[in-house]
């Protein structure tokens, strides 16, 4: 089962409390305090793990708490520290506190981690409060109480390409036939249920992700539907792929209505580079016309048979092309020498 959202609670160690003690040695008479301090509260850990890719763990248990400190003890001895408490997540994961709403942080790559509740630290013991005024003090302090947070975790796959469409309109097929991966395909809508990742293998060992998700029906910015989702699960690709059956009625009307429903989503979606890619070629008549829409912010259009295999080639490179071009850009902006992104 494929989960991309969970909500946590998280506990960090409390700190172990100081020792109050004073030195008994036979031949040590006024020996002096010797209590000692308490150990360190764990924290709690989020890593990043690529052996996973849904936060499935997360719905049968919701409450975690990390190992205390341990109390200080006689002679000078600190007490030991709790053991850090690890909780892995898919790369990709997106954390928010659900208090302040804020975003603490987003693990991005194998085996980044990130603490998201701090143990408490320890107190001390009474040998740490000796002075020449207070040469026997009683005082230890208790160890300070662990951080605890209620948290959102929020799965967004790695991929350079994502395909957008209707249901039926072909996504599946195409991950299934340039890939390895195993979506299941039907003859009638929503057969995709859960988001799919394919590896696209290409000559001079080359590769890009593609990332198929539900289809989008209109008014799925509100709910509609399945495809609204998991729509956060194609922000993170580079280039965008709007696919429209090549038998559509109107097609145009069809890949402006994708386009709206990504706008109201979110704009970041709807600025994101995309190209329009026509499927099911094979159905049409031998002297129908190229299947053609108005989209000026597209940076191709493409007309292709999954099942036949037609126009897969140029398609591919294509994509390779412009997922190689704007993942360069971003490098480049990440080094303050931004480029213009040219189609």
């Amino acid at each position: 089962m494929f989960l991309d959202y969970a909500e946590i609670n998280v506990k960090a160690g409390d700190g172990g409390g100081g020792a109050s003690s004073m030195r008994r040695e036979s031949m040590t008479p006024r020996g002096g305090p010797d209590g000692g301090d308490g150990g360190r509260g764990a924290d709690v850990v989020l890593r990043a793990d690529k052996q996973l890719n849904t936060l499935l763990d997360y719905r049968y248990r919701q409450n975690y708490k990390a190992e205390p400190g341990q109390k200080g003890s006689a002679v000078n001895c600190t007490g030991r520290s709790g053991e850090h408490l690890y909780l892995r997540v898919p790369p990709g994961t997106v954390v928010r506190d659900l208090d302040t709403g804020e975003i603490l942080g987003d693990l991005l790559n194998e085996g980044e981690e990130m603490v998201v509740a701090r143990g408490g630290k320890g107190g001390w013991g009474n040998a740490r409060f000796a002075t020449a005024t207070n040469q026997a003090p009683r005082r230890a302090d208790p160890g300070e109480p662990g951080e605890e947070r209620r948290l959102a975790l929020e799965l967004k796959l790695i991929a350079d390409v994502g395909l957008v469409g209707e249901p039926n309109a072909g996504k599946s097929t195409l991950l299934a036939s340039v890939s390895a991966a195993t979506p299941k395909v039907a003859d009638y809508p929503f057969t995709t249920l859960t988001p799919n990742l394919g590896v696209v293998q290409l000559s001079g060992n080359r590769s890009f992700v593609m990332a198929d998700i539900p289809g989008i029906i209109e008014g799925a910015h509100e709910g509609k539907g399945l495809g609204h989702q998991f729509l956060r699960h194609i922000e993170r690709t580079r280039t965008l792929a709007i696919m429209i059956p090549g038998d559509a009625l109107e097609p145009q009307e069809e890949y402006d209505r994708l386009v709206r429903e990504l706008r109201e989503y979110s704009e970041e979606l709807a600025t994101k580079k995309h190209c329009v890619i026509f499927t099911k070629a094979d159905l049409l008549p031998p002297d129908w016309p190229e299947p053609r829409v108005d989209a000026p912010d597209a940076w191709g259009q493409f007309v292709i048979s999954s099942v036949a295999q037609r126009g897969l080639d140029p398609l591919l490179e294509a994509l390779w092309t412009t997922a190689a071009r704007v993942s360069e850009e971003e490098r480049s902006l990440d080094e303050g020498e931004p480029e213009p992104w040219r189609p």
